[in-house]
């Protein structure tokens, strides 16, 4: 292997050429690669270089000697502390987030601040680590940022700083990432997708934000909650942090007016959300907006008379969908009726009464019944397992709802000191009778029940969304104890969870899996072999050969050049079609 002068003689005159050779194991041949193109020797001549052919082959000559000293010193070189692996999975997500151009707005952020980075280039660097490989803060910075390709050179320190100018921010970067994915890619907020989860952290005391409140884990740790906000299409349009003892009801209305303000819109949006955030104040404030609704409603705490109505079987309300397969994938009835709510208003303590007009849909899923019985089953076991073994009240977890615990004496009586504990027989039969029953309630009365279903059930992407915040890029547990650094570690993931999904819908077209996407992410790395060659270490994935079919990159090479991984890196996507 070694570099040479190559000279052609060309129309126009002698044309000067650095190439390198090298055997290419594939084809167990010598192959050359052009390096620098120099030009033709007349327009090369200077007073400086009377001479470009003896000049540049003094240069060739040099290159040389540094490589032999290079490979000759290569011999007794040690291993590093860092991987030799290079991280390129990243450039889906830097595709589009260069396509959304955000740096000077969020550069903006540091203007009167005495630190000496680019705000936005820590903040794309902490975006990629985070998709890349989630781990701490001081091993983002000391393995996972410098693993990828470009140089970031960002030090923890400046890693915490950059995160307490984000998070000190993150409304408002939130706000710049959904206008301008409005604006590149268009936003469907006909309808939107709201829901909440919480972070527990591993904490004794709690602060302003950090409080104690229900988990969705059944933990008593400090917790954060989080409101997301989705369109149409399941794009994140909007994220909302709050202290974990506040309801999240109130997260839903905040949310929806800030969306609606930031991006000017006018028209009507119906807000798709489950159970937990069906109130009446929610109901109110969205037809006060001119908004629809559309929440899932638990049949458990219907009145009598509609339980009783969504119970009644063997009439000829009840219509059957079918799956591909012509097999029974849910039942459904509806009716549409004037329905009373109250509630108490917040600052005046009054209650304030209104009705409205709502479509109710019955719904009853033999797969979801399936599912709840067994669920049910597994707690009544439980249960059955502690009784025997005479366990405490607090032990009993969720399965308490299938106990009865008394109270007794000495000599029976339901009064005492002691308690005994027995299985709740009508508690259990109550459950699996309405095991695959749900009831959804919209003021959108002209649309079909189907497409109601249909919309409605839309809602697992955002569940997905909050498993790929938790698991894939490990948004929990946290581990930083500043409030802005925390807010700036969501605000990270948030947007890493937006470039994947901009280009999972947007651009795959929703054909691969967020799972997929998370892989090639993590697993398309490269090392290098020479000055010129990297090896591929990724593998052969379907989503891979759909990217090479139709973006024409060269992710299946077994061996890539600098420019190859350039084009990698610089790619543009558009939509698959």
């Amino acid at each position: 292997m070694a570099y040479f002068l190559k000279k052609s003689h060309l129309k126009n005159g002698l044309y000067l050429q650095i190439y390198f050779s090298f055997r290419d194991p594939e084809i167990k041949e010598t192959r050359h690669r052009c390096i620098r193109s120099l030009g033709y020797v007349h327009n090369l001549q200077t007073p400086d270089i009377p001479d470009p052919i003896e000049y540049y082959q003094l240069e060739v000559n040099r290159m040389n000697a540094d490589f032999k000293a290079e490979k000759t010193s290569s011999k007794d070189k040690k291993i590093s502390s860092l991987s030799p692996l290079r991280s390129l999975g990243y450039f889906p997500l830097k595709s589009v987030l260069d396509s959304l151009k955000i740096s000077a707005f969020v550069d903006l952020f540091q203007l009167g601040s005495r630190q000496e980075f680019s705000l936005s280039k820590a903040f794309e660097a902490l975006v990629y680590a985070r998709a890349v490989n989630p781990c701490s803060k001081r091993k983002t910075c000391s393995d996972i940022i410098p693993s990828l390709w470009e140089d970031y050179s960002i030090s923890y320190s400046q890693s915490l700083d950059a995160l307490s100018l984000l998070g000190a921010n993150y409304e408002k970067i939130v706000e710049i990432l959904t206008n301008r994915t409005a604006e590149v890619y268009s936003l469907d907020t006909s309808s939107v997708f709201f829901d909440c989860t919480n972070f527990y952290f591993e904490i004794d005391a709690e602060d302003l934000l950090r409080r104690k409140g229900p988990s969705k884990k059944n933990r008593t740790d400090p917790i954060l909650g989080m409101g997301l906000l989705l369109d149409r299409r399941c794009i994140p349009i909007g994220m909302r942090l709050y202290p974990g003892n506040q309801s999240e009801k109130p997260v839903l209305r905040s949310a929806v007016k800030d969306m609606k303000k930031h991006l000017s819109l006018q028209g009507k949006t119906v807000q798709v959300a489950d159970k937990g955030l069906n109130c009446a104040q929610n109901i109110y404030e969205a037809k006060k907006g001119k908004d629809g609704y559309l929440f899932s409603r638990s049949v458990k705490t219907l009145p009598q008379i509609e339980k009783e109505w969504v119970l009644k079987d063997g009439d000829d309300e009840w219509k059957w969908v079918y799956d591909e397969e012509g097999k029974k994938k849910y039942r459904y009835k509806s009716c549409i009726d004037m329905f009373s709510y109250s509630f108490v208003m917040s600052g005046t303590g009054k209650r304030k009464k209104f009705s409205t007009k709502e479509k109710r849909i019955a719904t009853f899923s033999p797969k979801l019944a399936k599912k709840k019985k067994m669920e049910i089953a597994k707690m009544v076991s439980k249960a059955s397992r502690l009784c025997t073994s005479q366990a405490k009240k607090s032990e009993y977890g969720e399965s308490a709802k299938y106990m009865r615990f008394v109270s007794i004496g000495k000599d029976g009586a339901e009064s005492g000191n002691e308690v005994a504990a027995e299985i709740n027989e009508e508690a259990i039969a109550k459950d699996m009778e309405l095991a695959g029953y749900n009831m959804l309630v919209t003021s959108e009365t002209e649309m079909e029940e189907k497409e109601i279903y249909k919309v409605y059930h839309q809602l697992w992407r955002i569940e997905e969304s909050f498993r790929i915040l938790k698991s894939e890029l490990d948004a929990r547990p946290v581990y930083l104890q500043d409030g802005n650094r925390i807010k700036g570690h969501f605000l990270v993931c948030y947007a890493a969870v937006l470039l994947e999904r901009i280009f999972q819908i947007l651009i795959l077209k929703d054909r691969f899996s967020a799972h997929a996407i998370s892989e090639l992410i993590r697993n398309f790395n490269v090392i290098q072999t020479n000055r010129l060659q990297y090896v591929n270490t990724g593998t052969r994935t379907p989503l891979i050969e759909e990217m090479c079919k139709y973006y024409s990159l060269p992710l299946n090479n077994y061996f890539l050049t600098k420019g190859q991984i350039k084009k990698v890196l610089g790619y543009r996507f558009t939509p698959l079609p």
